[in-house]
């Protein structure tokens, strides 16, 4: 055994080895389904009545394809997440929904959701512009597409989606419009850009 001067053991280089990292950012797996499901159904329950995702459905596309999810992590605890699947038709659909489609070229955000106690703090806008940085990394991603009600246009239009116009999704007595974000996977882009 090495034997350490004293106070050795009280230094903060030592301490900090065994205390988790302040900010995370990593994709998200089948274990963190109750974690997100509890944030998505307090963010979104009171707004509009219904969870984008409910938690089979979590736990369905964080088993399928967990590298299209990101989730932030303060000292070890989910702040904020997004889920998202692949998708190979131009618009979305009723399908888009509840499918991943492994040969498709867009990315379909599912959901964006913020701990109650996190939000007003910008933390969104970071997670989407990391989220739309690792997309570009993913050979399969050309572009990202998602649906919002309309009082959320403002928010991705500054996150840099444009509009398509109405979705032909609904839920319920809900209507959506749906946005696009061009992410540009090819080889000859990705090249210089830090993937």
């Amino acid at each position: 055994p090495e034997a350490h001067p004293p106070g050795a053991h009280d230094s903060p280089g030592r301490q900090r080895r065994h205390t988790l990292p302040a900010s995370e950012f990593r994709c998200l797996s089948p274990e963190d389904a109750v974690s997100v499901f509890e944030i998505e159904r307090e963010a979104f329950i009171s707004v509009s009545g219904d969870c984008p995702l409910h938690l089979d459905e979590i736990r369905h596309f964080l088993t399928l394809c967990p590298e299209l999810s990101l989730g932030w992590f303060e000292e070890g605890r989910l702040v904020a997440f997004i889920i998202g699947s692949l998708w190979d038709q131009d618009r979305l659909s009723q399908a888009a929904l509840t499918l991943h489609e492994p040969r498709g070229t867009a990315v379909h955000i599912h959901v964006l959701a913020v701990h109650r106690t996190f939000r007003q703090q910008g933390k969104g806008s970071i997670l989407m512009w990391r989220y739309l940085q690792y997309l570009r990394c993913l050979p399969c991603a050309r572009r990202a597409v998602l649906m919002c009600e309309h009082f959320l246009v403002p928010f991705y239009e500054k996150c840099g989606f444009k509009a398509l116009g109405p979705c032909q999704v609904t839920v319920g007595a809900l209507a959506f419009t749906e946005m696009q974000h061009e992410v540009r996977g090819h080889a000859f882009m990705r090249r210089n850009s830090g993937c």
